[in-house]
């Protein structure tokens, strides 16, 4: 393998000897400038893998060299050089698209820890464009985002998958995004332009559930005063997504199995058999081996539907997707909630890299998306996250909330300062709190909270 290059920027010649001995004995080779100028002129003239470079020099300092390297290559990835006292320089650099920046005196087990993380990060990112246009004269996975190792794999299973008719079981547990896998698979197949529908089998009660997936006649049940048409007969030509199959009860995986086998149905209260072309794909975040020896899951339906499994994997073990996903999610609310962050401070990918993600990517979301409302300054800080991963100021501020006031009080001042975060959009707010739109209407009301 090619060894790579690292273009050392730095006005004092001892340091940039003694930064060229440490890295070569890393297997880096290093090519030297002594000021931003000469750090110009030759990232126009060759190839380099990483560029460490201090931000103070003659001629042209680090910020103006910055600027113009991310013009001449936006891809590059710069390393910056600060003294302590220069802290917001520092920032600022990384506001104008430096990778990560390094104080004065330099740690050289840190400095050789950033360099490999910088090009780690970008070996994958660029392996996965390969991958991506490898897949793209086929498919269009864009949706589902990662680099790591897990997820190439997924990738891999995907384009092989997706083409087929085949029945898909999507297994993982809760949050690591199978419903976007389920719709890429549809949206990349031959029925893409035929109906996607998608049943959460949890979020209905058994008794509705029957009829919802197989409609029912005018009558059939009370309650029932006109005709339905059921999911399978509207997904007709195209693909049904059934999330949380291991919720369903024994007598409705008894009419899927048939809806499998022989590709028919009868509504509920009806005698018309109705017939249709589906492509199933199934998710569940339980062991469904499990549940069939505990006899509450059909052998023969496990079978049937588990013909290509699928594992999603879950966060903790694609960790390096995190920054990926993180940066992805803030470009997302930053848009959504009409916010400008800039970015995420030093240390604050580390913390979210080391967290354990119990959660999986939906909980990384809600957090980045959290955060995005919450935070006060331009870019994200540690204090700006929760307590478990890394945060501080606001749990101090929460108990000074909590502390010496009755339930009643801390509720009512949580919720006055969530409206006041999001300026007053009820909606956002009640996702932020965890409850529906009408309970904090209704807690707004209780409370007389004037917004």
């Amino acid at each position: 393998m090619a060894k790579k290059t690292i273009l050392v920027v730095d006005d004092e010649e001892s340091h940039r000897m003694m930064l060229g001995a440490h890295l070569k004995d890393e297997g880096f080779e290093m090519v030297e400038a002594s000021d931003g100028q000469e750090a110009v002129d030759k990232v126009s003239e060759r190839f380099f893998d990483l560029v460490l470079m201090d931000i103070r020099m003659p001629n042209m300092d680090g910020m103006e060299a910055l600027k113009q390297i991310r013009q001449i290559n936006p891809t590059i990835p710069v390393l910056i050089m600060t003294a302590y006292g220069s802290i917001n320089s520092a920032v600022q650099a990384l506001k104008s698209g430096a990778e990560d920046y390094l104080t004065k005196p330099l740690d050289m087990d840190e400095l050789i820890i950033k360099v490999n993380k910088v090009l780690h990060y970008r070996q994958l990112e660029e392996e996965n464009l390969l991958n991506r246009e490898r897949l793209g004269t086929r498919f269009d996975f864009s949706s589902i985002i990662g680099n790591s190792p897990k997820m190439k794999e997924l990738f891999e299973t995907l384009s092989m998958v997706t083409p087929t008719d085949a029945t898909v079981l999507l297994l993982g547990e809760s949050g690591t995004g199978k419903e976007i896998v389920a719709n890429s698979i549809h949206q990349n197949s031959p029925r893409r332009e035929n109906p996607y529908i998608k049943v959460n089998c949890a979020a209905l009660p058994e008794t509705l559930l029957e009829s919802e997936l197989f409609g029912h006649e005018k009558g059939a049940f009370t309650g029932a005063i006109y005709k339905k048409r059921g999911r399978f007969e509207l997904a007709d030509g195209g693909t049904i997504f059934l999330d949380e199959i291991g919720e369903m009860s024994i007598p409705t995986q008894t009419k899927i199995l048939r809806v499998l086998q022989e590709r028919e149905f009868e509504a509920v209260g009806g005698t018309r058999t109705i017939q249709v072309n589906v492509r199933i794909i199934t998710a569940t975040n339980k062991d469904l081996e499990e549940e069939v020896k505990k006899r509450k899951f059909r052998e023969d339906l496990y079978y049937r539907l588990n013909v290509v499994p699928i594992t999603v994997p879950p966060l903790r073990d694609r960790k390096e997707d995190i920054p990926i996903l993180a940066e992805y999610f803030l470009c997302k609310y930053n848009e959504k909630n009409k916010r400008s962050i800039k970015g995420f401070e030093p240390g604050v990918i580390d913390a979210l890299i080391r967290y354990t993600w119990p959660g999986n990517v939906r909980e990384l979301e809600n957090i980045v998306e959290r955060t995005v409302i919450m935070c006060r300054g331009e870019m994200i800080s540690l204090n700006d996250l929760p307590s478990a991963i890394g945060g501080s100021k606001q749990e101090e501020e929460q108990s000074e909330i909590i502390m010496g006031h009755t339930l009643r009080d801390t509720e009512r001042e949580v919720i006055r300062r969530t409206l006041e975060k999001t300026g007053g959009n009820r909606t956002r707010a009640a996702t932020i709190l965890g409850i529906t739109r009408k309970t904090l209407q209704n807690k707004i009301k209780e409370y007389r909270i004037d917004i």
